[in-house]
């Protein structure tokens, strides 16, 4: 493969991208680099309660830029790449102070899944190797690292979904020749796995797939939404049956790895602690076909195509919309204020190792209460491709983290076409913009970290400069996510319709809400709580609930 100066090319990607999609095209947000090498690629991202990222790639990647600290070595005669390591794989990423601890990870966490339980600290489960049937506990403090139970999983979980279920579990769904589902923690100790015929009909053979880390998504009903290649069912996984069938996606091209297009459960709006309606929404991903071309050097360009559905609605039927850039490998990222944040990837090729091409460098935000065609904001550019390996996961101040991109099978830094990225970003969309300031709330009641029960009254106390509309005050809920892969596992937004609100004092306000019902709209957990004024959503609180 021919390459070319990294300076030269990053040039040549700034012109085209400034040629192809004009700044006066673009609604706003801006982007701040925060780090200039983590000494990792970030290729799995999760947000802890204590401000923290946790984020690694994978250790047979050879040596990170992150050295373990004291002297402390990885001795591994498993790894395929290095049997002695002296650099970590995983960091924690402070957001408060922009500093970075590196983590002591022993066996290989690539392509792996996670949640994070009801109590806080993060799972995480299988990888390659040695690290397929790992299970892996994070627990949220300054000094905490890694724990690794050998074999906690049945079976091999490479390239799995995983989402947090409303008893606590985590189901951990598929993986690579997996076509199957287990349960972590194990109920009584029992090791068993459950066969998801779904998984083998979705598959388009060993050598392609187009099915691996499937959309999971938990309905309002308790039972979970399973997109895998280009259809979705609705899954009852206590029964194990089939609650319904879905029609296939319009044009019925694959939106699924190595296909990768990306998937957001939109935001559930409650009212009075209850939601009646789920609607899911799939972007990007590339054309049938499009893996093998990429294996023989045609890069196909990416689907431009979002598709809609209703997945509670009797007779569910697909609407699609078309994006303002073609994308694969793309992240969706539920912002503070119910709008979604479309980011990384690229114009053409598919994921997999050297086969994106044409990064998409500007972000899209879709706002899902406009109408068709209009639901669509190009964002300003980042310099920085975000390829293959990429990751964005939503802050408490309503910034997206923005990390990750490695394409290669090693780290490679210079002569190839899309380096090792190692840098981390902020992308701020346009709320957190400063001409907003006086109609931007202010939480001052509760304090962070409360916890709160199911259907309860909650009083949240605000303080703002300008004038409010008491109208267009609501509260959401998010759940932070386990992002790898152009998925955010766990990814969900509760929307908490004001149904008092009142003045307390000189500029404070009182917005009285009702808590989710049940684990079904809101499994037990942290969360982010933001109160949003006028589309623009103060800081985040951390709230448990339980």
């Amino acid at each position: 493969m021919k390459t070319c100066p990294t300076s030269h090319l990053i040039l040549s990607f700034l012109f085209i991208s400034t040629f192809l999609f004009p700044l006066t095209h673009a609604a706003g947000g801006k982007w701040q680099l925060l780090v200039k090498s983590v000494g990792i690629s970030a290729m799995h991202m999760q947000l802890l309660h204590n401000d923290r990222v946790v984020m690694f790639d994978r250790t047979d990647f050879g040596k990170s830029n992150l050295p373990l600290p004291n002297g402390v070595c990885r001795n591994n005669p498993n790894d395929t790449a290095l049997k002695v390591d002296c650099t970590a794989h995983s960091a924690e990423y402070d957001v408060a102070s922009n500093k970075v601890r590196p983590l002591f990870v022993y066996s290989d966490v690539w392509c792996s899944s996670g949640s994070v339980n009801p109590s806080g600290s993060l799972v995480q489960t299988g990888g390659f190797n040695d690290g397929e049937r790992r299970v892996r506990v994070f627990d949220p403090c300054p000094t905490c690292d890694w724990k690794e139970i050998e074999f906690g999983l049945v079976n091999r979980r490479w390239y799995a979904t995983n989402h947090i279920l409303p008893d606590g579990r985590q189901i951990i769904i598929g993986g690579r020749r997996q076509f199957n589902y287990e349960f972590y923690p194990k109920s009584g100790g029992s090791m068993n796995a459950h066969s998801l015929p779904f998984l083998v009909e979705t598959s388009d053979g060993n050598s392609i797939e187009n099915n691996l880390y499937p959309f999971v998504f938990l309905n309002l009903d308790g039972n979970l939404f399973i997109f895998a290649n280009n259809r979705a069912i609705l899954y009852d996984y206590v029964a194990g049956k089939i609650v319904k069938t879905y029609p296939t996606i319009p044009g019925g091209d694959p939106r699924s790895y190595p296909s990768t297009g990306s998937a957001v459960l939109l935001p559930l709006k409650t009212s009075k602690g209850q939601a009646v309606a789920a609607e899911v929404l799939v972007c990007g991903g590339a054309p049938k076909g499009s893996y093998v071309k990429a294996e023989s050097g045609t890069f196909v360009p990416a689907l431009k195509t979002c598709a809609r559905i209703k997945i509670t609605d009797p007779n569910p039927q697909w609407v699609v919309e078309n994006m303002p850039l073609a994308r694969v490998m793309g992240d969706m990222t539920l912002l503070a204020n119910g709008d979604v944040l479309i980011i990384n990837g690229a114009g053409s090729g598919t994921a997999g190792w050297e086969f994106g091409r044409n990064p998409v460098l500007n972000p899209v935000a879709y706002k899902p209460d406009n109408a068709v065609g209009s639901r669509f904001e190009q964002q300003n550019p980042s310099t920085i491709p975000r390829m293959y390996h990429s990751t964005a996961v939503l802050l408490r101040d309503g910034r997206v983290l923005v990390g990750g991109s490695n394409p290669h099978i090693r780290y490679e830094f210079t002569n190839v076409l899309f380096p090792t990225e190692l840098a981390l970003e902020a992308f701020s969309p346009n709320y957190l913009d400063s001409q907003f300031a006086s109609i931007r709330p202010s939480i001052y009641s509760p304090q962070s970290q409360v916890t709160v029960g199911y259907g309860q009254k909650l009083a949240v106390r605000i303080s703002i400069t300008g004038r409010i509309q008491l109208n267009s005050v609501y509260v959401t809920m998010v759940s932070p996510s386990f992002t790898t892969h152009s998925f955010s596992m766990n990814q969900r937004l509760v929307v908490l319709v004001s149904e008092n609100a009142r003045a307390v004092g000189n500029l404070k306000f009182e917005i009285q809400v009702t808590t989710p019902a049940s684990g079904n709209l809101a499994p037990s957990g942290y969360y982010l709580v933001y109160v949003v004024h006028q589309q623009i959503p103060s800081e985040g609180i951390w709230v448990k609930i339980q």
